[in-house]
């Protein structure tokens, strides 16, 4: 009934009277109030003038699921979205859901993580109003070992609505972080549980966790060196909502073309990495290496010291630092 209520007065050019509101929507007066009370508790801030009605003055920085949900196209816009204020991991507890039989599209969308959750069982730093932490539970058509293709179009559909969102170029380091001024802004983890069977996926939760903005006081000395945000200070009013939208319609329009994966030449063009000596890890395995490309199936394609050429499918790499702080310096040269 709040969705009802909040779309009525979006459309209103003039202040709309509670009985008007009930007439219309079948509804109490009382229903209407409670309703309003609502969307001032998701922080809509609405106007009640007596003997006139109630006047939507602002959405701010609301982030809520009809507000999302008015922006979703395409296959997106079979998504469920559910908002919360606060949870211990949104994959967590979309994984959780999906045992119990969940229907794919659900999305769970966090103002703050308790246990926010990284790759390799790392820890992924999720403070209440800073992030954007958005899982998506997903029931693949395709088997197991495609479940890599899920976190690169992640990877793509993330970068390009970063670049929607702030007019920027965001680019990708291999294989699932989304940088932007040489910062990582964005950590992608997929999570997939396998039907022994049929040897295809039972479900994959996809969740991504992009930095808004910096927290108080700066990220901790820990993050400081590597991490960033899409905005320094003031978040643009609807940016939260426009990204999280912007999110699933783009990774909805490749999901909806798996196996094949039409998103690889636009991961290719803003891999940060080709061209690059870098350090690999691989288990207990860590050398030098130069980047050559991505090839189709989203390996790293390598040339090691002594000449060899590999493909990595898993592993981590690092830039150096005197590179970063190059990457760094450039983009605050070309801030006017």
């Amino acid at each position: 009934m709040a969705d009802k209520v909040l779309e009525l007065l979006e459309n209103a050019n003039h202040p709309f009277s509670g009985e008007e509101m009930a007439q219309q929507l079948g509804i109490t007066r009382n229903s209407v109030w409670k309703a309003v009370g609502k969307l001032k508790e998701q922080g809509y801030e609405i106007e009640a003038a007596t003997n006139r009605g109630y006047r939507l003055v602002s959405e701010k920085n609301v982030l809520t699921p009809q507000g999302v949900r008015r922006l979703l196209t395409g296959p997106a816009r079979r998504c469920a979205i559910d908002v919360q204020d606060s949870v211990t991991s949104t994959n967590t507890l979309l994984k959780q859901i999906a045992e119990h039989g969940g229907a794919e599209g659900m999305v769970l969308i966090a103002h703050q993580q308790t246990q926010g959750k990284g790759r390799l069982g790392r820890a992924f730093f999720s403070p209440k109003g800073t992030g954007l932490y958005l899982s998506v539970l997903l029931r693949p058509r395709f088997s197991a070992e495609e479940a890599l293709s899920i976190t690169t179009a992640a990877a793509v559909a993330v970068a390009q609505a970063i670049d929607a969102v702030t007019g920027e170029h965001a680019q990708i380091k291999w294989v699932n972080d989304v940088y932007l001024r040489g910062r990582k802004v964005c950590g992608i983890l997929t999570e997939a549980a396998v039907d022994f069977e049929s040897g295809g996926l039972q479900y994959a939760v996809l969740g991504m966790g992009v930095n808004v903005r910096e927290p108080e006081g700066g990220f901790s000395p820990q993050l400081r060196d590597i991490a960033g945000a899409l905005y320094r200070d003031q978040v643009p009013p609807g940016a939260r909502t426009r990204l999280a939208a912007e999110i699933l319609n783009r990774f909805f329009t490749w999901y909806e073309a798996m196996p094949a994966r039409p998103f690889m030449e636009e991961y290719r063009r803003r891999c940060l990495l080709t061209g690059l000596e870098v350090t690999y890890t691989q288990g207990e395995r860590s050398g030098r290496c130069r980047v050559l490309g991505v090839d189709e199936e989203a390996r790293l394609q390598v040339r090691l010291p002594d000449g060899r050429e590999t493909a990595f499918s898993t592993g981590e790499v690092q830039l150096s630092k005197d590179f970063l702080d190059q990457l760094r310096q450039g983009h605050k040269e070309e801030t006017p």
